[in-house]
């Protein structure tokens, strides 16, 4: 079994991160949750604003406002390295810390349309965390990898069979 004590502690929840009603419906009674969901485009993008900023940024108000709403005790949500990493002026000789963002004009200049999604959605998170009182943590992972719950290999783990 991949994930020990799963059968009797983890429920799973198909839902979408637009539909608050969906989410609340998954959230329901729960202490903390983890925030993963932001789409992670594979081709080059038509429409960035509607594919992937609006549903990062939305779908992380949306889960942020349903757990203040059903009163969850934590919230971890899942940035990434892309929402630190790409900011030209940040000193060289300086570790990156929860002061530093990736330059939003950087990258979209560049077409990042994912890492401006990412920075994007963790500010805010911290601006609503902040302006309402809900805990949470963000994580920056580079790259997660691992056994997958799912039978198809998903884009960050393409990258693994690139390299």
């Amino acid at each position: 079994m991949l994930l020990d004590g799963a059968p009797e502690n983890l429920r799973l929840f198909k839902a979408d991160v637009l539909d608050r009603a969906a989410l609340a419906a998954a959230v329901g009674g729960c202490e903390g949750v983890f925030h993963v969901a932001t789409p992670v485009p594979v081709d080059k993008l038509v429409d960035p604003e509607s594919e992937v900023i609006m549903p990062a940024v939305k779908g992380t108000s949306n889960i942020l406002e349903v757990c203040s709403t059903m009163k969850v005790q934590k919230v971890v949500v899942v940035s990434s390295t892309v929402s630190v990493h790409f900011n030209p002026n940040w000193p060289q000789d300086k570790p990156k810390d929860e002061s530093c963002w990736s330059d939003k004009n950087v990258c979209m200049e560049n077409e990042l349309w994912y890492f401006l999604a990412k920075t994007v959605a963790e500010e805010t998170s911290w601006e609503y965390a902040e302006k309402n009182g809900l805990d949470i943590v963000t994580v920056c992972p580079c790259i997660v990898f691992g056994p997958q719950l799912q039978p198809v290999v998903n884009t960050t783990s393409e990258l693994l069979l690139i390299l």
